[in-house]
């Protein structure tokens, strides 16, 4: 496939394109969080209901670390404006770790509902100061394929994580607390002195502090607005219906217990294999084209998924259709997904400081991972599941048509830049 005309490879840039080391321990960090993220979720709600309550109070301790992340983002947003990425980003780290840690030993339902609200700010901090410090740190060519590490990483963590967290539950319910809390003071630690550099400190070359890009600059951007489109679509199918919603559908419709972590596995497959060309692709032929056909496949997968319990299928055909969809719409995931990251950092620029802007993008794939499920469900109940999975076919085109308006970010100015040249703004 031929570069996007306007981007060809420039000479020597292959040498300054390459992925910094301190990127890498940033993709390794992100690996053990994914993992102790993975070893704390499958005895969450187990070690809830251990308090003697219901299980929609268990499902509160699960929900309220997102609520808690989505509120806090526009602090966490300031603050890395403020302090700076790398303080934002350990102090995160320390707060996640601290949290797992009272979680262990927390001695009611309502200490073990703190304690998880707490971790989700700590989450937000270091979510929004890695994005801010993968913008900074990438090479504009090689945004794609940092993006891609980074997602491939997580993902992989996320996987490995709930098999360890099985194992450990075998020495209580309170063990992966621990274990996390204790990987997350390593991680904390490697990426101090990794990333102690003064490539990191708050003020560029000459001792001025960086400029500011603004979410208002950031609006008046066709790019940014489709990009916080996508994200809560994003949110709402990949880290939503995928998650929360498509296990029932395998449970309660297809009646196979091993279906619904079937169906979870197979479409991370489907990310994970895609994200090894997905980012080098982004930094090739540009990010708009694969948000578009990632959007178009994600939206088309998942919204006939639901047909997956047509009576006119057998229970063996509808197992295969279910499983080949997820298979699919992970592949679409594994498309937008370093794609948009990459087109952020590209309407940010690493020399601007964005935190509250990558907030904004925090906040909306949040949005959509929170509400996706709920609204999902309500429909699942009064229309059937057919119903309910179309709507996420819907989202994405809402997403996919706002993509359709938007202009190519690879190699352009900055956000600010953007809105000054263009008319009306």
């Amino acid at each position: 496939m031929e570069p996007r005309p306007g981007v060809e490879p420039r000479p020597g840039a292959e040498a300054r394109d390459r992925i910094p080391r301190e990127i890498w321990i940033l993709v390794g960090s992100a690996f053990v969080i994914a993992v102790g993220f993975g070893l704390v979720s499958p005895v969450l709600p187990a070690f809830a209901r251990s308090f003697d309550v219901g299980v929609a109070a268990a499902t509160v301790v699960v929900s309220i670390f997102a609520l808690f992340r989505l509120v806090f983002a526009p602090a966490g947003g300031a603050l890395v404006e403020r302090l700076g990425e790398r303080p934002v980003y350990l102090t995160g780290l320390l707060v996640v770790a601290v949290s797992s840690l009272a979680t262990a030993f927390a001695q009611s339902y309502w200490q073990l509902l703190v304690f998880r609200g707490l971790g989700g700010i700590g989450s937000t901090m270091f979510t929004i100061s890695s994005m801010a410090l993968l913008v900074r740190l990438s090479p504009p060519r090689a945004r794609g394929r940092v993006s891609s590490a980074y997602a491939s990483s997580f993902l992989v963590g996320s996987m490995v994580g709930p098999v360890l967290g099985g194992l450990l539950a075998e020495w209580g319910l309170r063990a992966p607390f621990i274990v996390y809390a204790v990987a997350l003071l390593v991680a904390a630690a490697v990426v101090a002195v990794g990333l102690g550099g003064a490539r990191l400190r708050p003020a560029t070359t000459g001792g001025q502090p960086r400029a500011l890009l603004t979410v208002g600059e950031a609006w008046g951007d066709p790019a940014f607005r489709a990009l916080l489109v996508a994200a809560v679509a994003n949110g709402w199918v990949s880290f939503g219906a995928r998650i929360a919603v498509l296990p029932l559908l395998a449970a309660a419709v297809l009646d196979r217990p091993w279906v619904a972590g079937a169906a979870l596995a197979v479409g991370a497959v489907g990310t994970a294999l895609t994200l090894q060309v997905s980012g080098r692709l982004a930094d090739r032929v540009g990010r708009r084209p694969l948000i578009l056909v990632g959007l178009a496949v994600m939206g088309l997968s998942v919204g006939v998924i639901g047909l997956a319990r047509h009576p006119d299928l057998s229970v063996t055909t509808g197992v295969a259709v279910l499983l080949a969809l997820s298979a699919v719409s992970g592949v679409g995931a594994g498309l937008v997904g370093p794609a948009s990251q990459a087109s952020l950092a590209d309407v940010v620029g690493h020399e601007r400081n964005g935190g509250k802007v990558l907030a904004a993008f925090s906040m909306a794939q949040d949005l959509g991972t929170i509400v996706g499920p709920v609204l999902i469900g309500v429909a699942a109940d009064r229309f059937g599941f057919e119903v309910a999975f179309a709507l996420c076919g819907v989202v994405c085109l809402v997403a996919f048509l706002a993509w359709l308006r938007a202009p190519e970010t690879i190699g352009r100015p900055d956000a600010a830049e953007v809105v000054r040249s263009t008319p009306g703004a």
